[in-house]
Parts: structure tokens; sequence; C-alpha cells
């Protein structure tokens, strides 16, 4: 090691453990920082530069990756940042808040090596059987009721009347779920959301995937539940389970954000709101100016190092979360550009090993799902109680709480039947 090398490895902050640092760790979980997370991200990068300090829940420390490059080094680099956080989580108190969505479990996303392989093998393909060119129907037919349902009302409540249950009736299609295990699995969602009865909840919905699986071994069909089970590198139904949980929840919670997203700018923003509603730009081009500025998922893709690394001059410690913000990299200002139409050079979907492998699904479940909306209430404007959005707070996501919208009263749309009338998901 020559002089200078030494100097600078001496010189290097630590991001790591508590007693080796004074550095203050900013929480990601207040209100406070979801009300403004640009601003936070702002001031980051400005004393810490492109890693910076932060806790993702109460005494749980992290690196925030909010460099652009600095993230592209971490997710193609998986031998020395892999995602599997066994060791991470033996420290962690069973009551922590973020564990039950952090923890290890049998599927891609948890998994480095060969295990990795397996899982991410199974899950692509099983993307890939989905039939695009029959989602844009599935989106309508589903959107059709819900509009329909309030489209005569004058105003709505969108998250809970419109997008939540098109979001999730599409995962139950995709997914071969039908009505009655649908309903199990809303039931035991909702019971973990609302933290009344979390740990009932919990067991309600393993049963219910455990019920789809199994219904699925006995039989199949080509949705995403039986092509996982019939992959050649043979998941056990429970790992099918698992990967079965992580699309109800990954799908849903991403594609709902990214559409309440996008139409909270449309609605909001005047170089959208005119221009989509007028034909100039499309719902495709809102949604990229989404995943830039305010990604459904901003600070997620968690590595978990496997020895201490020296990283930007930051000592970063073994086995402890360094989170990429995709939101915070994609605002970046050594990358950043003032022309997004039609940009996609987002780290929205991820990059690397562990990029999205739905990509296209889930573009076009949000495209038609916005498309239908505002081809049917092309009037619909926000109406926010106190005139501004209101954020729900988290380390992860960046999700509305709520979207109510006031529009003229308009005619049902034709040819479908009542919302509460029709099934959870067609045959």
């Amino acid at each position: 090691m020559t002089t200078s090398d030494f100097r600078r490895h001496a010189q290097a902050h630590v991001h790591g453990s508590p007693v080796d640092s004074d550095d203050p760790r900013v929480p990601l979980y207040l209100p406070e920082f979801a009300a403004d997370p640009h601003r936070v991200y702002s001031d980051l990068r400005a004393r810490y530069g492109s890693l910076a300090p932060v806790e993702l829940a109460p005494g749980v420390p992290a690196t925030l990756v909010i460099g652009y490059n600095t993230a592209l080094r971490v997710l193609n680099d998986p031998d020395r940042f892999p995602a599997d956080p066994r060791v991470w989580q033996k420290d962690i108190p069973a009551e922590c808040p973020i564990l039950p969505l952090l923890e290890w479990r049998p599927m891609a996303s948890r998994c480095a090596g060969q295990e990795f392989v397996r899982y991410r093998q199974a899950i692509t393909a099983s993307m890939d059987e989905v039939d695009l060119y029959a989602i844009h129907t599935v989106v309508e037919n589903i959107a059709g009721p819900l509009i329909n349902s309030f489209c005569q009302d004058g105003h709505a409540e969108l998250i809970q009347q419109y997008v939540f249950p098109l979001a999730f009736q599409v995962i139950n299609y995709l997914l071969g779920c039908p009505p009655e295990i649908g309903q199990q699995v809303a039931a035991g969602t909702a019971a973990l959301l609302e933290g009344v009865d979390a740990e009932a909840g919990s067991r309600m919905l393993g049963e219910a995937l455990m019920n789809l699986v199994l219904l699925k071994r006995e039989s199949p069909s080509s949705d995403i539940t039986s092509v996982l089970l019939q992959h050649p590198v043979e998941l056990t139904e429970d790992e099918v389970s698992h990967h079965v949980s992580q699309v109800y929840g990954t799908g849903i919670e991403f594609e709902l954000n990214l559409i309440v997203n996008t139409l909270l700018l449309i609605l909001t923003d005047e170089r959208f709101g005119g221009s989509v509603l007028g034909g100039n730009l499309t719902s495709r081009d809102a949604l990229d100016e989404v995943l830039f500025n305010d990604p459904p998922l901003a600070n997620l893709l968690i590595t978990y190092p496997r020895m201490p690394i020296l990283l930007d001059d930051v000592w970063l410690p073994a086995h402890q979360p360094v989170v990429i913000s995709m939101a915070a990299c994609n605002n970046d200002p050594a990358i950043r550009t003032t022309e997004l139409t039609g940009n996609r050079a987002h780290l929205a979907w991820g990059l690397g090993p562990h990029a999205c492998p739905a990509q296209s699904l889930a573009y076009m479940v949000a495209e038609g799902a916005i498309d239908q909306l505002l081809d049917a209430l092309p009037e619909m404007r926000a109406d926010f109680p106190g005139g501004e959005p209101v954020w729900r707070p988290g380390p992860f996501h960046r999700s509305l709480a709520g979207l109510p919208v006031t529009f003229p009263p308009g005619a049902p749309l034709p040819g479908y039947m009542d919302a509460s009338e029709r099934p959870a998901v067609r045959a």
C-alpha cells in the first residue's frame, strides 16, 4: 500500500456501526421524509456525496446510495453485494416493523449464487408466459365495472375505488386465482396492513396462497402459478407459495403506486394534464416521468456486503443494508437531463441480475388503467381536503395516502355489469 493509499483509507468515512461513527443518521420512516424526500436527498448529497447514513427503522442502520454511477457499481457486482439478508437479520429483533418485508425468503430477490439462479429462472419463465396481447382486454374488462360503480357520483377516492381493486384483480388473473381464494388473500392482506390481528392475517394469507398452489398442482393452466410449479428447476410447493406472495406484494404495491403517482402528475401538472388529455403526450410519457422522479418503490434493491468494503471513500460494514435509492439516483445532477420524454434510462426497474422481469407487463397494465379512466372521465380533477397530497410514511415506497377526485357525473360505460356482480377474476 502506498502512502497516498494509506491516507485515502484513513480519511474514509464509516457508515457502519454507531460505535465507529458519529454521523447523524437520517430516519427514512418519518412523515417528514415522506412529505419531501427530494429535499432530503439533496441535503444528503450536499453533505455526504454518493453514500449517506440513514435509518430504515428505529435502531436499524443502513447506507443509502444516492449517486447514480455508484448504484451501477453496486448493482452490477452481486458477488461483493449479494441480496441475501440472513446474516443481517440474526441481530434484528422480531418486533422490528421492516423485518417481515426484508427477511430471507426462498426467492430470487432474497438470494445469491446458485439459489438466485434457480429462483430467477423460474420467475422469469413464468413472466415470459404471460400473454401480453390479452392484458389490454383483461384490464379493460376489470376497469369498466369499477368506473361504472362511481362515474355517476361526481366524486371518488381513486385508490380504494379504482386502482387497488384493479391491481388486485389483475394479479388474481395473472396467478390464476379463483374468486374464493382471492377473497381469502384480500382478507389476510387487509388484516396484515391494518395491524388489528396481524398474526391471524398472516396465517390466513399463508393458507390462501398454499391453497392456490395446491389447486394449480391438481388443475394447472397457463398462469404464473402453474408455470412456476411446472418449471424444470422443480420448485417445492412452499417455494412456489413464496413466489406467489411476492407477485401479490410487489405487483400490487408497485403497480398501485405507479398508476396513482402518474394520475397525480396528469391531474396536477399542466405540462402533462393538458398534453395527455389533449393527445400531445401519451400516458406512457407520464409514466416515464414518474419512474424518473417518484418511482413507486423509491428506495429498495437492498444488498448486504459479505465483508467490509471501501466504496467512494466510505467504509461499508459487512452484512449491513446498502440500499439503492432509485429516486435519488435518477435525480443525481451528474446524470440528470431536463428532457425526460421517451427517456427510460432510470433505475426504477432495477438493473443487473435483479432487474424486474415484468417491466412490459407493468407498463401495459398501468397504461390501460390510466387510459380507461381518462377516456371515461376526461374532466376529472384532484380534490385534496387540505389542498395538497398526503404521502404514506415509510422508507421504501413513494405512495399517496389517498387520491380524491371530482368530475361531472357521467353515464355508465355500456357493456359492463355492475362491479359487485362480477367475479374477482375471469376464467
